[in-house]
């Protein structure tokens, strides 16, 4: 009997669980690692990536050298992908790891926000509602006020979503050009390195061995959901997949408990709650449109 073959939808789901622990196992590394300056982290965290990525280059025989057609797309995935790398790990030294991500999970609502002038998608009504539900949720973590100590990073994390959810839409692009996912994680973890030397250079904080490893840690869980999530949207669009990233908030709470002792407050929950209710909404919404529309094709 021959084997029956896996869906594209199916090989993303399980690379976005992947790279949901993957990088719920770099924010607590990030975090773990102490008081270093997060851009330093932001350096190594990526500098392991770009090392395990150049050596997959040249085992796999694939030129770092994109198609030129792809190379402005290619430079603005990097772009948006470091200033949200960035700010996710500002947010992640400064906030509860839980908080710090779910304002990470916003990007697939910026992803469809985004998706309106690069790819031409236009979303619905429900997409729109659920845009504007997340974006409430995000507001009871972040707790607008002079008063609180964490509203800083709290934006910080939210630009980081921003951030990320751009950079993915680059990503999905790029495939649509026929861009080589390896080639993709290699020039972002590149592009990171360079962005973050000049200021680690100038605000160098001398690490102790366990720092260095938790970092280098960091990096290779790191490394595991770079390519989970970038493989994960070139086999599937996010509409069909994203819900599944939510997963990360569970891995990360659960890290977040053990490890640092930390609890989210009732605020925060009612957030998650509102964000990832509209991101699971919004996936059942999608499945249906696309189930009405191969029923009126089959027709």
């Amino acid at each position: 009997m021959a084997k029956k073959k896996i869906s594209n939808r199916t090989k993303g789901i399980i690379c976005i669980i992947a790279a949901a622990f993957g990088f719920a196992g770099m924010t607590l590394c990030v975090r773990l690692a102490g008081d270093v300056p997060s851009l330093e982290k932001a350096f190594f965290r990526n500098f392991v990536a770009l090392v395990i990525m150049s050596i997959m280059l040249v085992r796999k025989g694939i030129s770092p050298v994109p198609r030129r057609k792809n190379v402005p797309d290619l430079f603005l995935r990097c772009l948006c992908g470091t200033i949200g790398l960035m700010c996710n790990f500002y947010a992640i030294d400064r906030m509860v790891i839980t908080d710090s991500t779910m304002l990470n999970k916003l990007s697939p609502f910026f992803s469809i926000l985004f998706s309106i002038f690069l790819l031409r998608e236009k979303p619905d009504r429900i997409q729109i509602i659920g845009v504007c539900v997340a974006l409430a949720g995000s507001a009871l973590i972040i707790k607008p006020g002079f008063d609180n100590p964490e509203m800083i990073p709290a934006i910080a994390g939210l630009i980081g979503g921003a951030g990320a959810g751009s950079a993915y839409t680059f990503v999905r692009k790029l495939s649509f050009n026929g861009e080589i996912s390896d080639r993709i994680i290699f020039w972002f973890s590149a592009f990171s390195c360079a962005s973050c030397l000049p200021f680690m250079i100038g605000d160098f904080h001398p690490m102790e061995l366990w720092q260095f490893g938790m970092l280098m840690l960091a990096g290779a869980f790191g490394c595991v959901g770079q390519f989970g999530i970038t493989r994960a949207y070139m086999y599937a669009p996010a509409k069909e997949i994203s819900v599944y990233d939510y997963t990360q908030v569970l891995f990360t709470a659960l890290l977040g408990w053990i490890f640092l002792a930390q609890v989210p407050d009732h605020l925060s929950v009612l957030g998650y709650t509102c964000i990832c209710g509209a991101g699971i909404a919004m996936f059942f919404h999608n499945k249906h449109a696309d189930e009405c529309v191969t029923e009126d094709v089959s027709r």
